[in-house]
């Protein structure tokens, strides 16, 4: 892990916006713990639909969930993921990590968050997920009352279940728009599905008043990203790493300033950029890219959002005006009017 040196107090200060920050992905290892405690026994669901990964139903001691956040590659990270998604079966238990997630992002001056939550996931294993969503709100409800953070939630498919699944999450997100769902989103394994085959399923939620965000060329090239752009008409593309391997891509996203939802540490960790310096940040705000720092899934990635503006700093050479300029691109780019 890159050693740093404590984020300053000019960075502590900073008033931020995060829009890249997965739920399920700020479940940290004592969380983890206590939820395998309160499900010990193996998840079933209608149909066996859901495949469980190896560990399904064990009850981890928080040692045991801090070694399940150690990976060296993108599928260990999605086996991570899975691990955590198939402990959240309450709406207790989301109340609960909204609640903390929240109060660890008033701890970073993170005034308004837009969370994806894998609605996805729940689907895929037979789950219903309205009774979870209001075990969200009641935890957004609660955290916005105690630490003055706004949150709004983004509807995150699995491109890799497939089209039809994805729709349902639209769906549901249609639903649910007047109760701060803002955008869908189109997260898992990039590299089993383009987004071209989304283009229906994008146009439906935009017509229906969706604000809308793809994960695209972070596991593969530039073709995904202009993809998301061309095919599903995104208002903001999630990581983008590799934008910068097309000069013409990253003309056109500055020109059209499409924020770029950027997230370092989870690049290096998942393997997707290493090391570090190679990252493309620096080039792409240099390009005049509307870049966004974010910490995708601050648990599994050992970071927070004051950690990255300080890799920023530190490693890229970011000056303090700089990254005031970031912490605005986030307000600009937000779904929802936020200023700070």
């Amino acid at each position: 892990m890159l050693t740093l040196a404590p984020a300053t107090d000019f960075i502590r200060s900073l008033p931020k916006a995060e829009l890249h920050l997965h739920l399920e992905g700020t479940v940290d290892p004592a969380t983890l713990s206590e939820l395998s405690r309160r499900h010990p026994t193996p998840l079933t669901t209608e149909n066996n639909r859901y495949t469980n990964i190896a560990d399904s139903g064990r009850v981890f001691s928080e040692q045991e969930a801090r070694d399940l956040y150690n990976y060296t590659n993108f599928t260990g990270f999605l086996l991570a993921f899975k691990a955590v998604t198939e402990r959240l079966r309450t709406a207790d238990d989301y109340e609960l990590v909204t609640y903390c997630m929240m109060q660890k992002l008033a701890e970073q001056n993170v005034r308004h968050a837009e969370v994806y939550v894998s609605v996805g996931v729940v689907h895929w294993r037979g789950g219903d997920f309205s009774p979870l969503f209001e075990g969200l709100e009641r935890g957004r409800e609660r955290g916005q009352r105690d630490f003055g953070v706004s949150v709004s939630w983004i509807f995150d498919a699995v491109r890799h279940f497939g089209v039809d699944e994805a729709r349902r999450v639209v769906e549901q997100a249609v639903r649910l728009k007047d109760r701060n769902v803002v955008g869908i989103g189109l997260g898992g394994d990039e590299r089993k599905a383009s987004p071209e085959q989304f283009r229906e399923v994008y146009h439906f939620a935009r017509e229906n008043g969706l604000r809308l965000t793809v994960h695209a060329g972070e596991t593969v090239g530039p073709e995904s990203i202009w993809g998301a752009l061309r095919e599903l008409k995104a208002d903001r593309i999630g990581h983008g790493l590799h934008a910068i391997d097309d000069s013409e891509l990253v003309r056109y996203l500055a020109e059209h300033q499409i924020p770029v939802e950027i997230c370092i540490s989870s690049n290096v960790m998942t393997g997707c950029c290493r090391p570090v310096e190679q990252h493309p940040v620096r080039k792409l705000f240099d390009a005049g890219v509307l870049v966004t720092l974010n910490t995708d899934d601050p648990e599994m990635f050992h970071t927070d959002l004051n950690r990255e503006y300080q890799i920023a700093q530190q490693v890229f050479g970011f000056t303090d005006d700089e990254l005031r300029q970031l912490a605005q691109n986030s307000c600009r780019a937000a779904f929802v009017s936020s200023t700070f």
